[in-house]
């Protein structure tokens, strides 16, 4: 850095307030890091000579190779390991780095999970309450900064900026919602709010503006859209923080290599041109003589094929395919046609047969494994195989076909992802014998595709190598050179025989050679895993081809076997000698049975790959010669490419053998990994790539792959090619040793990059597995994979768990391989999950599918039972925490006219109100209210003069026994329906101010009995009003078992009141004098009441009839609750006051009947209708597949004019849209649909009218959107948010768009808060205590400059206004309202603000379980399919929003808190965790 060594506080004033002006832009995001820092060094130039440089501390930490090792965590010990990467060396390094840690206690809790699906949980299986004080709505986020300067915040709400709490009892707890620990820290609408906002081109307004900001400010006059294009470029560079590179990182100092050639591949004078011309040889001349024994389950053997049997079976074969199948003139196979050759590994037999008689028909043949079912692992994959090499026709055997699944009609089934296919068995009796004048065509061997070998690629996808008859044949030829074959050799083969080594030892080499080969199945190994070594000892043969697995079971076994005798063996072939671990193997498997005659120089490791085939082989040495050294190598420098001996930590040391030299013929080099194949230094590892004329020829089917691959010209470091050769890439890494020995330490689909540094899976396996066993997992059932989230490689390890394995000791395992892996690799796990056993996929031969795992735990069908993430250790590039500065109002926020600081104010005003005719609410107007029921008839109605007989009974008998004075509060309990309305405008009668409350539910008291207590409480109501049924309930002892029934105020049943009038009906004196009380829940979880006055309900209803024209002759359907809000209002005052017919819907009857709504709509040709999320929610799901049905019964929707919902927060634009989708076929028009919005300080401020134009859509950029900037974008950008206007602004409203903090007013298309100024506001908040600095302060407040003296009301929500080009009623051009979200509901995360919408809309995409109503928690009672929810969520916020998740929870439906209008209580959620009140299904801590 420029300023290094520099004094800042000794710099002149104007030079510090220079680079305090340039960190703000860099923090705002208006000047790239780069320009950054050299704009800082040029300002700081003049100084750095100047000033004393102070001698560096000696003591000073060097930067560090990996964020993850500054942090050591806590783990326990546990686990089992699979012999096959034993190392005790390793084993002891691992132990070794979990005794540092022995001491420690674990940091955070076990996972929590539910035992039973209806018990609760015991009090130590709950959270502990106070274990997470920093929470975060449902999946708390937690931050992640690793600089220990920063600092956390935790989105909680602060007393002093909400609404009053009148849930509090005592003086000392009011504004206070919950007591909380004191670690947490307060947000509020006041605090921590920056003005640095944004026009939609990414114009700040602040004071503090730089010069060449503030000219296109004031050039600028519309914000601009960028190119759509623009936002598909990779925005990596300005999210990612880039890690600075590490100094001390080796890094390669030798010469460039020179490619290594094996040695000259020999001239036999006896080989035969072709390979069939080999069989036909041996099956002429030694017609007798043993080409292969197959072996039963017991390992006994079944039967012998010689090589005349096989030679003429073969004949038949080829003979059948080319003239039996199909006519003369229209033949099914033609030579160069492929088919596949299904059979088990279990008859080696019929699969030579198969393979040689297609090889004499000239047909390619494609061996694949046999399929067990139609969702087979990698099933879809071997069809991509299938179809890419145009197989129609599989040759399989009677045994077999009939074992393959079928249909009910006895037809094959059709595989997932397979091609049609027509099967034809080949057992001898179907096979056709050929006539004495038909003979095979054997050419000699050429560049025509022989045979296809298929591979599987890192991502999964199966490719197939197409291996021509040249090719075959120099491989066999040198394959026989470098082992050293000869006639009549015994050959015992434990590999399987259609790919790899297996086939071209066993099957292609030893015809050959005609050699005896013994072929021991993996059913047979499983069985009797000593029937390799008894069949060595019994036919004393010369060559075993094994893998390392073959060893470790042998060796596990050998103890019932003392008398076999291995000396006969010349040659040991460990086909998976590449995998640097298979050492520990050989080593074992030679320390047990050299007593038995086996000699350590036959142990001969090779390296092969699909694409060249063997790469290198070693060669048996001499009696008694030394064997090959081995290299002894530090794995940091194997993460960095590097070759470096290790000599310092014995605990992060690789051994490796050798697999001996390069094949004959063949030439060598080591090229880099990544990027152009450039020739590595003589210490650094590579891709080894291969020429050879023994190798494969290319992917078939697919040129572009292979032009990648078999088409390889190396270059050197200028950048020159080294030759014209084309070499093959083996997908081996490794290195050239000493005496041109070859070196391999992985591959490169086991290669995992992550943080620019290349770990191997088998180095994380054997790390794993070195953890002390205490029997948790199984020994080779443990897959690792790497996972891309956010920009970077996380690695993933999943094994299978012991059943008989306690949960303590699951996660005391996990924790300790977390240790172990930390320790030795320097690398954070990403995730570790044990699942039970036998549920992984398994591959044909037993071992686990990795690709298909991946897979499962990428889509949540992985099951695990027990999961741990740790997302904190390997997360470490996520972009530095915005640092805002303080601000203050400074001559770039000066307002002119109509304009601040070049923009236009962003205000919007709804259209003139007029005069108000009548401030009285009860006329005598023809109104009508209809109640409906279940069965879509009026159950009760009532027109005006009705109601107003009705209310006068109850004003009657509210001062006959209700003993009430004037102004008192009373509380009216009713289902919804007339009775409610007629006991409102009783009370007003009685001049008493009613107070609408939601009934307890009879079924759920306790939960909701205590919220009616409160409200009647804190509102000191002297009666209650309620009917006989909901009386009882009062007084019941369930009741008593929640609530102190003896104190309940007089309660006056209004059922049966005999008929009489009152005396006089009460006039307000004044039209300020309050006429009801509106207690709601909010939707940050406040109970609080607002004071409407007389004046504000005949304004409120006069706006409303004029936005929606509700003239007389209307009639309008409500499917509202009625205690509340702008549902209220609708359901008891509009209608009286307009005169309109109002047909009253109760939402809970939707729940017993889904379609009451929308027939009532269809058969009373209903215009205009309004309900909550949660009646359109439930149409959307449940009627959304009926539509067919609904249409058929005649409902016809295109009546509704307008079906507006009612809300107090952003519009739910996918739900809206779904809603008119799924509806358009019933006639209903896309248009009708819109959005309605209001507050607690005012009910009503939006409401899509009539007159005007229709609600606009816009999209914003979310990354600006976190920086309180409103960027627009085009559809489809990604990181584009939707955001739907939220209806138009009544009449006699205005709102202004204002910085929080500053209390400035904003430009057009700013973001900020929506204040409100209008004569329906409330008067106030309903409190038992003065709150009149709360009350200024939300219901009275001004601008700090701008317009001064009007007074405004705060709605607490954050939204924007944006000047469209429709055209309103007044010919003007439309100012649209968008809102954003309540502010005291954001999340200030790393100095970012983030809504929880967002975040929940993301997460309830990341899988089918996850219910958005819900606040993304539905799931079955099955904890493991729970489980797979916890990487899907921390995937996805860590993907779209750049954060942590701290916690998961999962819990059942209907445990999320929603209010009457179906919003999200995520405070009172949250304070229900933290209480221990959820009984959660599972809670994950992400460590």
């Amino acid at each position: 850095m420029a300023d290094r060594g520099v004094d800042l506080s000794a710099l002149p004033k104007e030079v510090r307030d220079q680079l305090a002006e340039l960190d703000l832009e860099l923090s705002e995001g208006d000047i790239t890091q780069k320009g950054y820092e050299k704009k800082r060094a040029k300002l700081l130039a003049p100084y750095i000579h100047q000033m004393p440089n102070p001698s560096p501390s000696p003591e000073a930490p060097g930067p560090s190779t990996s964020s993850a090792s500054k942090h050591h965590r806590t783990h326990r010990s546990g686990g089992a390991r699979d012999e096959r990467y034993r190392s005790d060396i390793h084993t002891e390094a691992v132990q070794a780095a979990l005794a540092k840690h022995k001491e420690e206690k674990m940091a955070l809790p076990m996972p929590t999970k539910r035992r039973s699906a209806f018990v609760q949980s015991p009090v130590d299986n709950c959270t502990p309450p106070g274990i997470i004080s920093h929470s975060f709505f449902f999946a708390l986020m937690r931050e992640t900064d690793l600089q220990p300067e920063a600092t956390l915040h935790f989105p909680v709400t602060a007393s002093l900026h909400v609404p009053p709490d009148v849930t509090s009892s005592t003086p000392q707890e009011r504004g206070s919602r919950v007591d909380l620990p004191p670690a947490v820290r307060g947000m509020s609408r006041g605090q921590s709010r920056s003005s640095m906002l944004d026009t939609a081109d990414g114009v700040p307004v602040n004071s503090r503006v730089s010069t060449k900001i503030q000219q296109l400010l004031n050039t600028l006059k519309r914000p601009k859209r960028p190119p759509l294009s623009e936002f598909f470029l990779d925005d990596s560079e300005e999210i990612v923080e880039v890690p600075q590179p590490d100094p001390n990182t080796p890094k390669p100092e030798g010469r460039q290599i020179i490619p290594v050639k094996g040695e000259p591949l020999g001239v036999v004078s006896n080989w035969p041109p072709a390979l069939q011309a080999a069989l036909a040889r041996w099956g002429a001349t030694q017609a007798k003589s043993p080409a292969l024994t197959a072996l039963d389950i017991t390992g006994k053997p079944l039967y012998t094929l010689t090589y005349g049997k096989l030679w003429s079976r073969s004949l038949k074969l080829a003979y059948t395919l080319l003239n039996k199948l199909g006519t003369k003139a229209d033949p099914v196979l033609k030579p160069g046609d492929r088919v596949a050759l299904v059979y088990p590994n279990s008859d080696p037999g019929m699969f030579w047969v198969a393979f040689y008689g297609c090889l004499l028909a000239e047909v390619i043949p494609v061996p694949i494994e046999v399929p067990l079912s139609r969702q087979d692992a990698g099933s879809q994959q071997i069809g991509f195989l299938l179809g890419s090499c145009g197989v129609g026709l599989a040759l399989t055997s009677e045994v077999c076909l009939k074992g393959l699944p079928k249909t009910p009609s006895g037809e094959i089934m059709q595989f997932k992802g397979w091609p049609r296919m027509k099967w034809v068995v080949t057992d001898t009796k179907y096979l056709t014998k050929p006539s004495k004048d038909w003979q095979p065509h054997i050419p000699t061997a050429n560049t025509d595709t022989a045979y296809i070998e298929y591979k599987a690629s890192k991502e999964g996808t199966v490719m197939g190598v197409a291996v021509s008859k040249i090719s075959m044949l120099t491989h066999c030829q040198a394959l026989t050179q470098a082992c050293n074959y000869c006639e009549g050799e015994t050959l015992v083969n434990v590999l399987d025989c259609k790919k790899d080594m297996g086939l071209w030892h066993g099957v292609l080499t030893s015809v050959m050679n005609r050699i005896h080969t013994i072929t021991v199945p993996y059913a047979v190994m499983k069985a009797c895993p000593m029937s390799w070594v008894q069949r060595v000892h019994i036919h004393k043969a010369r060559v075993a081809l094994v893998k390392c697995r073959d060893l470790h079971w042998a060796m596990m076994a050998h103890r019932d076997q003392r008398d076999t005798n291995l000396s006969s063996i010349r040659m040991l072939i460990v086909a998976d000698g590449a995998n640097p671990w298979s050492v520990s193997s050989c080593d074992a498997f030679l320390n047990v049975f050299q007593s038995h005659g086996l000699k350590p120089e036959v142990i001969c490791p090779c390296a092969s790959s699909p694409e060249a085939l063997t790469v290198a082989i070693r060669r048996p040495g001499a009696r008694g010669a030394p064997l090959p050294a081995r290299a002894i190598l530090s794995m940091g420098g194997l993460s960095h490419g590097v070759i470096r001996v290790n000599t310092e930590d014995k605990n992060s040391a690789l051994t490796v053998q050798d697999v001996g030299h390069v094949m004959p013929g063949a030439l060598m080099c080591i090229v880099k990994p990544d990027g152009p194949p450039q020739l590595c230094k003589t210490d650094e590892i590579g891709e080894i790539v291969l020429n050879s004329r023994a190798g494969g020829t290319m992917y078939y089917g697919l040129p572009g792959v292979t032009k990648n691959t078999f088409e390889v010209i190396p270059v050197n470091q200028a950048g020159a090619p080294i030759g014209e050769i084309p070499f093959t890439r083996t997908g081996l890494l490794g290195f050239v040793g000493p005496g041109s020995l070859v070196f391999v330490v992985g591959k490169i689909e086991g290669l995992l990059m992550v943080s620019s540094r290349r770990h191997n899976a088998d180095d994380l396996v054997a790390t794993a597995l070195a953890v002390e066993p205490v029997k948790t997992v199984y020994r080779g059932r443990i897959a690792v994979f790497s996972v891309t989230v956010f920009y970077d490689e996380r690695i993933v390890i999943v094994a299978e768990q012991r059943p008989d394995a306690s949960e303590e000791d699951s996660f005391q395992w996990m924790s300790r391989v977390l240790q172990a892996i930390d320790s030795i690799h320097q690398v954070g796990l990403y995730c570790l999950a044990l699942v039970p056993a036998n549920t992984l996929p398994k591959t044909p031969l037993g071992g686990i599918h990795i690709c298909e795992t991946k897979q499962n735990f990428l889509e949540g069908n992985l099951h695990p039972c027990n999961i741990l993430m740790c997302p904190h250790t390997c997360v470490t590039n996520l972009p530095k925490p915005r640092q805002k500065q303080p601000v203050g109002v400074g001559p770039a926020s000066i307002m002119v006219g109509n304009l601040v600081a070049g923009k236009r104010i962003a205000q919007a005003a709804g259209r003139e109100l007029g005069v108000v005719e009548d401030q009285d609410l009860i006329r005598k107007v023809p109104c009508t209210f209809s109640l409906f029921s279940l069965q879509g008839v009026a159950v009760c109605t009532a027109t005006c003069v009705q109601l107003h007989k009705r209310a006068e009974k109850i004003t009657a008998a509210l001062m006959e026994r209700g003993g009430l004075n004037t102004g008192d509060n009373v509380v009216l309990l009713y289902p919804p329906g007339i009775d409610l309305i007629a006991a409102f405008y009783g009370c007003l009668y009685a001049g008493v101010i009613p107070v609408t409350v939601r009934p307890p539910h009879p079924q759920n008291l306790a939960a909701t009995l205590p919220t009616v207590r409160m409200i009647i409480d804190v509102s000191k109501a002297a009666c209650i009003l309620t009917t006989q049924p909901l009386m009882r309930i009062l007084r019941s002892r369930e009741a008593a078992a929640s609530v102190n029934v003896k104190t309940w105020p007089t309660i006056i049943d209004t059922d049966d009141l005999p008929r009489k009038r009152p005396p006089q009906i009460y006039k307000p004196p004044t039209a300020e004098m309050l006429a009801y009380l509106d207690f709601s829940v909010s939707t940050t979880g406040m109970l609080t009441g607002v004071k409407m006055s007389h004046a504000a309900v005949s304004t409120l209803c006069r706006s409303i009839k004029l936005q929606c024209e509700l003239y007389s002759s209307r009639q309008i359907a409500i499917c509202l609750d009625p205690y509340c809000g702008l549902g209220f209002v609708l359901w008891c005052l509009s209608s009286v006051y307009s005169g309109h017919q109002s047909i009253l819907i109760p939402p809970l009857e939707l729940e017993s009947s889904l379609p009451l709504w929308l027939s009532t709509l269809s058969q009373y040709k209903i215009r205009d209708t309004f309900c909550s999320y949660s009646v359109m929610e439930l149409c959307t799901k449940g009627l959304g597949t009926q539509t067919e049905i609904l249409k058929a019964r005649g409902l016809n929707l295109s009546c509704v004019r307008s079906c507006v919902v009612i809300a107090e927060e952003r519009p739910r634009l996918s739900l809206t849209q779904s809603f008119s989708k799924l509806f358009k076929d019933l006639g209903l028009s896309p248009r009708a649909v819109s959005t309605a919005f209001g507050s607690r300080v005012n009910l009503a401020i939006c409401l899509q009218g009539t007159a005007g134009p229709d609600p606009s859509t816009v999209y914003v950029d979310m990354k600006s959107l976190r920086h309180d900037r409103v960027r627009l974008v085009e559809r489809g950008a990604p990181q584009s948010l939707p955001l739907m206007e939220s209806g138009t602004i009544l009449p006699g409203v205005r709102v202004i768009i204002v910085n929080p903090e500053t209390r400035g007013p904003l430009g057009d298309s700013h973001l900020g808060e929506i204040w409100v100024n209008s004569p329906h506001s409330a008067s106030g908040y309903y409190t038992i205590y003065g709150e009149e600095s709360l009350q200024a302060d939300h219901f009275n407040t001004r601008l700090s400059f701008g317009e001064p003296h009007t007074l405004w009301a705060r709605t607490g929500y954050l939204g924007f206004v944006k000047r469209t080009e429709l055209l309103d009623a007044s010919g003007d051009r439309h100012d649209a309202l968008f809102v954003v979200g309540s502010l005291d509901e954001t999340l200030e995360l790393r100095g970012l603000r983030y809504h929880p919408i967002d975040i929940e809309t993301s997460v309830s995409r990341a899988h089918r379980s996850i219910a958005e109503r819900y606040n993304f928690l539905y799931t079955t009672f099955i904890c493991q399919e729970a489980l797979d929810l916890v990487p899907l969520v921390t995937n996805v916020v860590l993907e779209e929003h750049h954060l942590i998740v701290g916690v998961v929870v999962i819990v059942d439906p209907g445990v999320i808190p929603i209010n009457s209008r179906g919003e999200k209580q995520r405070m009172h959620l949250r304070d229900s965790f933290l209480a221990d009140q959820l009984d959660p299904i599972y809670v994950a801590y992400n460590m």
